[in-house]
């Protein structure tokens, strides 16, 4: 079966040569990924802050070490595999977010702890942190762990402070652990759309996280690290200045989802939309709809849908038309574009996305310029 890469490689370089990609494809702007890695890492620099920015969005060694050259001290991984991949890659000062539970999970985790440099990882059960400290002991490696704390979403996390303060008993207790501090992500909050009414919820959930690390701290255990904050609270989160550490993902590329919410307070968001999905008109039949060889199959359908970049109006409604397929719906939209004609996207969700594919078509205006191995697609578990 041919590849991207293989499909593609004669075109880097070339002059226009992004008009020339088989679509549907994942377009990557350098030069806008560049200019939004060094915006979120001066950001956090100029407020004392560490980035520990989330992999999970784009899942890539490249970015990855981009991050790192800017300033960030390593990068977040939700699962085992995803660590791995980047830590292969030469990426160091890993973060797994999620907490490694399954017996051959724990097994890996205690390898790679071995030879990954900074390797860290969440806990959030005394009974998960007596088997990772017992893989530990068989490889005589040690590892640095954060407690995981529910933000109130019921997903992952001790539920109170005290269950806190006694994970912390049981992580000190272990001989190949070591406590280092508490995550804290609130999730559900990053989307919502008003600033103000974002703004509020994170202050009464960043009041309950100072509840636990005023409980840990009594009992003796005072987080050198609180991490979490994400791209659409990062600035809520450095204003009230209780994290030291942040884990914002999805600024690299943007995506439907930020675009809808106002996370500048009234201002212009200070990160640029990198990346799209490249697609084609495959059908004009009908006045008002064309028919895009784009669907289900090539866009995220968590986050709502695809918006217009380029290449038709902006006022196009899409709506998914199957697997291999969507409409853009607009008035006299067939009239205007014909089959062949290409058309940029703006994905609804990018992690998801990115998830589909295999490969980053990096371009540089309407070059391409690279292409990119998506890293640890594939390698999640």
């Amino acid at each position: 079966m041919t590849t991207d890469r293989e499909l593609h490689d004669h075109l880097i370089g070339q002059q226009g040569s992004r008009a020339d990609l088989n679509t549907p494809v994942l377009v990557l702007d350098v030069d806008a990924l560049d200019r939004n890695i060094q915006r979120m890492a001066a950001l956090a620099a100029n407020h004392g802050v560490a980035l520990r920015p989330h992999a999970k969005t784009h899942k890539s060694v490249e970015i990855a070490l981009r991050q790192k050259k800017a300033g960030a001290v390593g990068v977040c991984c939700a699962k085992i595999g995803e660590a791995e991949v980047l830590a292969e890659g030469g990426v160091a000062g890993i973060l797994i977010t999620s907490p490694v539970a399954a017996p051959a999970a724990i097994d890996r985790l205690a390898k790679l702890a071995a030879t990954a440099d900074g390797m860290m990882a969440v806990i959030d059960h005394p009974g998960v942190a007596r088997r990772i400290d017992a893989a530990l002991a068989a490889t005589e490696t040690k590892l640095d762990v954060i407690i995981d704390i529910d933000p109130g979403i019921a997903r992952t996390g001790v539920a109170s402070a005290d269950a806190a303060v006694a994970l912390a008993k049981v992580i000190a207790a272990s001989p190949n652990l070591q406590y280092r501090g508490v995550q804290f992500y609130c999730g559900s909050q990053q989307h919502i759309e008003s600033y103000a009414e974002r703004r509020t919820a994170i202050v009464e959930r960043t009041a309950y996280l100072q509840e636990v690390i005023a409980a840990l701290t009594e009992a003796g255990f005072a987080p050198e690290i609180v991490t979490g904050s994400g791209t659409g609270t990062h600035r809520i989160d450095l204003e009230l200045g209780v994290f030291n550490e942040l884990q914002a993902g999805s600024y690299v590329f943007m995506d439907k989802q930020y675009l809808d919410c106002d996370i500048a307070d009234g201002a212009e968001p200070p990160f640029e939309v990198s990346l799209a999905v490249d697609a084609r008109v495959v059908s004009a039949n009908h006045s008002g709809l064309v028919t895009i060889d784009a669907g289900y199959k090539s866009l995220s359908t968590d986050g709502g849908v695809a918006v217009v970049q380029r290449g038709a109006p902006e006022t196009a409604f899409f709506a998914f038309m199957g697997d291999e397929h969507a409409a853009l719906i607009a008035p006299e939209i067939g009239t205007q574009l014909a089959p062949g004609d290409p058309v940029s996207l703006t994905v609804p969700h990018c992690d998801p996305t990115v998830n589909l594919y295999d490969f980053y078509h990096v371009v540089a205006g309407d070059t391409l310029v690279d292409i990119w191995p998506v890293s640890a697609r594939g390698r999640a578990r």
